[in-house]
Parts: C-alpha cells; structure tokens; sequence
C-alpha cells in the first residue's frame, strides 16, 4: 500500500469522539457563564469608574 492510501484508510477509520467534545464544550460554557456571573457586577464597576474618570465626573 502507498502512502497516499494508507493515509486515506487511516482518515477513513478515525471518527473522533463526539461525546467527549459535547461535554468539553458545554463544561467550557458552564464555566465562562458561573465566572462572568462572579466577576459581572465586579468589572462593570471597573469600567464604570474608568468611564467616569475619562469624562470627568
């Protein structure tokens, strides 16, 4: 068998791991959700307080 063949029967037999990309996926999402939730009312007074300061307030 080529190279070129072995290849693409090499590419035929992998189908990945779906199940585990779902759950990485929605893991990630949990966690960005749960920290923008924490960390929301925090950065909006950073940025609030920087508004104000380049205004002049």
């Amino acid at each position: 068998m080529t190279m070129p063949n072995r290849i693409i029967e090499r590419l035929r037999e992998e189908h990945g791991d779906v199940p585990g990309w779902v759950l990485i996926t929605l893991m990630t999402a949990g966690l960005v959700i749960v920290i923008w939730g924490l960390a929301g009312p925090a950065l909006s007074g950073v940025f609030d307080q920087a508004i104000s300061r380049v205004l002049g307030f």
